[in-house]
């Protein structure tokens, strides 16, 4: 694994173009970690993926230190992945990890409200889990070495509510042999370029309201280009839509399968997706302009009862070897850019992401937002599975 190395400089720019803010991923996922209950496939396609307790261990499970409930988004490939090191170093705890899109994720914690079931979340936007603290359902922790988590990459306070762990952002992936077979020879570059009536019924985009993907990428249109005339892009770019996903990843992978001739998603899943059909097929792109960005972040829910292991897992979520990890997929992580940037990215990443990104605000707006999207867009949207 890469050694993380944040130079004076390169720390010095993370802080400088990230100002403003308050503060995911391949499915076809490994055998989980000895002793990992790991989400399924569905859960990637807009179903939750929980996994129930026996119905003699329900009554107990709030303060059984040998459980620990984790809610996530993060791809599943990644959970099983970067798990692999807590299990080994917690090898008596039994986790139970329920992981979907972010804005499902969301939902189903702000449902669970008054009778939290989560004891931690883990690679949740920061957006999100700032709406969940307006709701007061966050439990300020520390956790060890946070002192040198980016100030932009968790929460102001002195005890933070939400700690973060990278950075993800928009990009599309194109088929090339689907464009081509349309009499389509370029490659969209640019969000002006995915406008032309040439890719009518030829784009899948991510539905915001369960997407964090799609929510980011909606909240940078609209940061890039102002409420007014972000919605008058959003109108046009809906006449080239096909069909908007409940996952983030889903639009790239179908690219990939050549069922759309583009697919609008993330660096992380575009660039794989790319990676196994093969260039010849498949490009991944970043819009010229910049992209729309979050924070994937962590948080311990509060509960009556709280849980020292759900402690120790977010202390062990930003320790020296997970935050390689992390680098191994993302080029921005809560402690800098590290010093091999993965194949597929910018080797100045900071520079791709559209700035200030007031992650505070959107999240206070991110009601009103979804309920423009919807209004204006939802016709298009897939069925729910």
């Amino acid at each position: 694994m890469k050694k993380l190395i944040v130079t004076a400089c390169m720390l010095a720019m993370v802080m400088s173009t990230l100002t403003g803010c308050v503060k995911k991923t391949q499915e076809s996922p490994s055998e989980p970690a000895a002793g990992t209950v790991q989400g399924d496939e569905s859960a990637a396609q807009g179903e939750a993926s929980t996994t129930q307790l026996p119905a003699n261990e329900t009554q107990s499970a709030a303060v059984n230190e040998k459980e620990l409930n984790i809610y996530t988004a993060l791809e599943d490939e990644q959970v099983t992945d970067y798990l692999t090191e807590f299990k080994e170093q917690n090898p008596d705890v039994t986790i139970h990890i329920t992981r979907d899109s972010t804005g499902i994720i969301t939902s189903k914690l702000l449902a669970e409200k008054d009778n939290p079931i989560a004891d931690v979340v883990w690679g949740l936007s920061a957006t999100s889990l700032l709406v969940l603290k307006q709701n007061d359902m966050l439990e300020g922790y520390a956790p060890e070495g946070v002192d040198r988590i980016l100030p932009e990459f968790k929460d102001a306070a002195e005890v933070p509510d939400w700690v973060g762990i990278d950075a993800w952002e928009t990009a599309w992936l194109v088929n090339k042999e689907v464009l081509k077979s349309k009499g389509i020879d370029t490659v969209p570059a640019s969000y002006e370029d995915l406008l032309d009536p040439k890719y009518e019924g030829l784009i899948a985009m991510p539905n915001p309201a369960s997407s964090g993907t799609g929510l980011l990428t909606v909240n940078g249109i609209l940061q890039l280009m102002g409420e007014e005339k972000g919605w008058e892009y959003l109108d046009a770019l809906d006449k080239n839509v096909a069909v908007y996903t409940h996952s983030g990843s889903q639009p790239a992978k179908e690219a990939a399968s050549g069922e759309y001739g583009i697919g609008i998603s993330f660096g992380y899943r575009c660039i794989n997706s790319a990676s196994e059909v093969g260039p010849e097929i498949a490009e991944a792109v970043f819009p010229s302009e910049g992209s729309g960005w979050d924070v994937e972040a962590n948080a311990l829910i509060k509960k009556a009862d709280q849980k020292e292991i759900s402690k120790t897992f977010l202390d062990w979520a930003i320790s020296d070897n997970i935050m390689q990890k992390y680098a191994e997929n993302y080029p921005i992580v809560a402690i800098g850019v590290g010093s091999g940037v993965p194949e597929g990215y910018a080797q100045n990443p900071v520079d791709q992401l559209i700035k200030p990104m007031d992650f505070e605000n959107l999240a206070k707006n991110r009601e009103t937002t979804l309920d423009e999207w919807t209004l204006r867009y939802d016709a298009k949207s897939a069925q729910k599975e």
